[in-house]
């Protein structure tokens, strides 16, 4: 019998049939909580806070009477303080333009005045605007303009004067002002292309950056070294815990340098989102190191974009902000075990199968985002990656040492970069090698599309990987594809097609065109406004040699992509206008061609050329006269136009320029114009022409170039619509990419990526 008192009731509960608790046991009969319950609690909790704060900015930015002045257009007398640097970018007619976001801190108008606190877009001109740095406060003159919808912006400032400083920049901004100029003066030294990227590797400078090099990091999949990344802060941060390990300081001291270099490297090289993101984690694991707690990749992230969704709901559509996490995320979950697998499997070093693991699982993480943003995949990217990986750090370590080093000793920030520039050498050369590979980007669906079809072939890859069995399917999948590819590709007409005699490039909104001159030459009439693009149509065709450029006048849509053409070609001479309409232009154009020793040349109506098949002859304009005025901005320019008749054994055709009705006009009545089989149109089809000129050339093919969704409403219906009346068929770059004409039996024919045409005047 148990003693009256025992606490331990353990008879009874064996009468019971029950088993014996143990000592201290306390019988709980309400439900245990479900991990999930806290999960999907703390998951609305932090939903419910982002929605709010995007609900909040929303309202604040889109509703108020700086929304309505700028839905009105109002001028306004405005004070703002810059929150970025000013960048420089190409606008209309030659001109350049400054782009920086602000912001608006206090307006006025005829009948009051208000200080509020929104972001602004400002878009302005003049010299005035490069020196100036973040946080500095201006007062500006401007007429406003609503934002493109999608954009947590309040308005757009376009600003025609200079602004009038108020404040000067803040101490902090002012040193990262220094820094970034002195490495870019030390930069000098380098080659160009070196000088244009090592400086927005390490602190995010762009500003010459050379476009080829920017096109090509992009197309081999090394876009993240365009500028500077998370990559770069992290590689800041190890540097300071190696130094301050080798200066014996304790553990909270490492940690707090670390975090004290990482925030001053993000004021210098500007705060980008993958910076931003950068920064937030390496705060976060700088605490966890001085606190002694386990680092916890996965959970940091989570907390640097909850973070920075909360503060900045707008980068929720940023395309940067998607792919710095998505790669993060891919190193963090993917990484590990990839580089494991590789050491089981293949017996690699350590070090060799991380080397391979992160750049492979990074390009796995944001291949979804990139078909979303440019419908493509990059096959080069993994090799790319893994050969340029090791000259990141000592670009970005020597880079920001020079510019510490610049404002006190500039002799030493130069030694300091020519062994960096030997770096960022390096990682030009690998994204070179990567575009010149076949297949180097596959083109790709777009939308729900594309991201359905990356998730099925991700499916059959893994697949094939794990089952043995899937593999002899996969064999026989390739090689039915591989039969496929070589019957069926002959079919497709190749590019370019054989014998073509001129070619439109597909440079956008702009011109560039390309008239055959023999084998591997040709003659460029205009550039198109991007070097980039109109390189990579001489590249298709195989010319290497030019002997004449022809730039019809000094818009930039005509004549920016001349650097494109001299890229690695020979030029004989370049012909211009007689008529000087936009002197900036022409002097800055006149002045690069000098420097480059090409000569620059003027030919009046009558001037001829005998180029391979092609006969040119000089029409228009007369370099006694002034160009027509005309009533549009930029009309007298484009009235400057060279018009060219160009002759072929099969027919001719007449290149136009930008002319519009009062030069075509003069044209008809000067009885200077010819017959031609094809007309490119003028000015990109706007609707400025006369249908007695269109009438007069009597031709049955009509070339438009143009750029796709572009601002202008080019090709204006109008001129569509009369060149259906005179029964000419068009041919427009933006639906049909390259455009060619070439010979076929004795006649003109357009040929457009495969699709073939008779441009054959009737009998």
């Amino acid at each position: 019998m148990q003693p009256q008192g025992d606490p331990h009731p353990q008879a009874e509960d064996s009468r019971r049939g029950g088993i014996p608790h143990p000592r201290g046991y306390r019988q709980d009969h309400g439900r245990r909580p479900r991990p999930w319950r806290n999960l999907i609690i703390a998951t609305l909790v932090c939903t419910a806070a982002a929605s709010a704060s995007v609900a909040a900015r929303v309202h604040a930015v889109t509703t108020g009477p700086v929304a309505v002045l700028a839905r009105q257009g109002a001028t306004i007398t405005a004070e703002i303080t810059l929150t970025d640097d000013p960048k420089i970018k190409p606008g209309r007619f030659g001109q350049e333009q400054v782009v920086v976001h602000a912001t608006l801190d206090a307006y006025r108008t005829a009948r009051r005045r208000e200080a509020v606190s929104l972001p602004v877009l400002v878009l302005a001109h003049g010299p005035a605007w490069r020196p100036l740095l973040p946080s500095q406060r201006v007062r500006v003159t401007t007429r406003l303009a609503e934002p493109t919808p999608g954009e947590l912006t309040a308005a757009v400032l376009l600003v025609r004067g200079n602004p009038s400083v108020l404040t000067p920049p803040s101490h902090v901004q002012a040193v990262a002002g220094t820094l970034r100029q002195g490495l870019r003066t030390a930069a000098d030294v380098l080659p160009a292309d070196q000088r244009g990227l090592l400086p927005g590797l390490v602190v995010g400078d762009v500003s010459r950056m050379d476009p080829q090099v920017s096109a090509d990091l992009k197309d081999s999949g090394l876009n993240h070294l365009n500028a500077v990344s998370g990559t770069n802060l992290s590689i800041v941060a190890g540097a300071a815990l190696a130094l301050s390990r080798l200066a014996g300081l304790p553990l909270t001291v490492r940690a707090l340098f670390a975090a004290v270099a990482m925030i001053g490297f993000a004021v210098v090289a500007r705060p980008s989102p993958s910076v931003l993101r950068a920064l937030l984690m390496g705060l976060v694991a700088a605490v966890a190191l001085g606190t002694g707690r386990p680092k916890d990749g996965i959970a940091a992230l989570s907390a640097a974009v909850l973070l920075l969704l909360l503060f900045s709901p707008d980068l929720a559509i940023s395309y940067g902000f998607a792919l710095s996490v998505c790669a993060t995320a891919g190193i963090l979950l993917l990484a590990p075990r990839w580089r494991d697998r590789l050491k089981l499997r293949t017996r690699l070093p350590g070090w060799a199968a991380e080397a391979v693991a992160v750049p492979s699982a990074a390009q796995v993480a944001v291949t979804p985002v990139l078909v979303l943003m440019a419908g493509q995949v990059s096959l080069a990217a993994i090799p790319a990656n893994l050969l340029a990986g090791p000259a990141v750090a000592p670009a970005t370590l020597l880079g920001f040492a020079a510019a510490l080093v610049a404002p006190f000793w500039p002799e030493a920030a130069r030694l300091i970069v020519v062994p960096a520039g030997y770096a960022v050498g390096w990682i030009i050369t690998v994204a070179r090698w990567a575009v010149g590979l076949p297949l180097a980007t596959v083109p790709w669906p777009g939308g729900v599309t594309g991201l359905g079809l990356l998730a099925l072939a991700a499916v059959v890859v893994t697949l094939l990987i794990r089952r043995r069995a899937w593999r002899a399917v996969a064999l026989a999948l390739a090689a039915g594809a591989l039969v496929v590819l070589l019957v069926f590709r002959p079919l497709v007409a190749p590019w370019p097609p054989k014998a073509w005699l001129m070619v439109v490039c597909d440079v956008g909104q702009g011109d560039g065109l390309v008239l055959a001159a023999g084998p591997g030459r040709g003659v460029v009439v205009d550039t198109g406004p991007d070097p980039v693009t109109m390189d990579r149509c001489l590249r298709r065709l195989g010319v290497t040699d030019v002997p004449l450029v022809i730039l019809t006048h000094p818009h930039a849509d005509h004549i920016d992509g001349l650097s494109g053409v001299l890229r690695g070609r020979r030029v004989g001479a370049v012909v211009v206008s007689p008529q000087r309409t936009l002197e900036q232009q022409a002097s800055r154009l006149s002045a690069d061609l000098a420097r480059r020793r090409i000569p620059q040349w003027t030919a009046p109506p009558g001037a001829r050329w005998r180029l391979g098949p092609s006969e040119l002859t000089v029409l228009a304009p007369e370099p006694t006269r002034a160009a027509p005025a005309g009533q549009g901005e930029g009309s007298a320019a484009n009235n400057s136009s060279v018009v060219v008749h160009v002759r072929w054994r099969a027919g001719s055709a007449l290149l136009s320029g930008d002319i519009e009705t009062e030069a075509q006009d003069d044209l008809l009545r000067g009885g200077l114009l010819p017959q031609a089989d094809i007309l490119k149109v003028p000015h990109h089809g706007s609707p400025r022409q006369d249908p007695a000129f269109f009438a007069a050339v009597g031709a049955r093919a009509a070339l438009i170039s143009v750029g796709a969704g572009n601002d202008y409403g080019h090709p204006a219906q109008p001129t569509l619509s009369l060149l259906q009346r005179l029964g000419v068929r068009v041919h427009r770059t933006d639906r049909s990419g390259d455009v060619a004409v070439v010979e076929r039996e004795g006649h003109l024919a357009i040929v457009s990526r495969g699709r073939q045409e008779d441009a054959r005047p009737p009998p």
